[in-house]
């Protein structure tokens, strides 16, 4: 094999939206409301094996905005890309996965739901920037500690 071969190699094959929804259920009177609504921002990123060294990524951007018990705006963008990894070690692929793509899609993300907010009638919602390398780091934290507790074993009661 040549050495060319052997180098580790990442590439972004496609960034595309996968799914994106907006609901306006309490239209039109919601948009007679002065008061400042409370927005709850939720972000999940998942990825899939698609064929050997080709993995889609899928980065979920849900957005609600409530005021008092009515829902003004509900977003979800689902951001994905397809991405080549080639001769990586197994240990970094969660990594790039989960932080490196992530990443790269955020931008993308954030684009369309500031755009989906603003079509829907309302002011753009501008996503601050999300550390997925923290993200990561707790989700692998709970894992860990999840599996340290199904290890123990169980009380004995009399």
């Amino acid at each position: 094999m040549s050495e060319e071969q052997l180098q580790p190699a990442f590439s972004i094959e496609k960034i595309y939206i996968k799914d994106a929804s907006v609901e306006v259920p309490n239209s039109p009177q919601i948009f007679l409301a002065r008061e400042t609504p409370q927005v709850d921002i939720q972000i999940h990123n998942q990825g899939n094996t698609v064929e050997i060294g080709v993995y889609e990524v899928v980065l979920t951007v849900t957005v609600t905005a409530k005021m008092e018990d009515k829902t003004m705006f509900l977003v979800e963008v689902g951001q994905a890309g397809v991405f080549l990894l080639s001769n990586i070690p197994q240990a970094d692929v969660a990594l790039i996965l989960n932080v490196t793509c992530p990443n790269i899609l955020f931008p993308y993300a954030r684009e369309a739901v500031s755009d989906l907010v603003t079509r829907a009638g309302f002011p753009p919602v501008i996503l601050s920037p999300v550390n997925f390398e923290m993200m990561y780091a707790q989700k692998q934290a709970q894992a860990q500690q999840q599996a340290q507790q199904s290890d123990e074993p169980p009380a004995v009661t009399h």
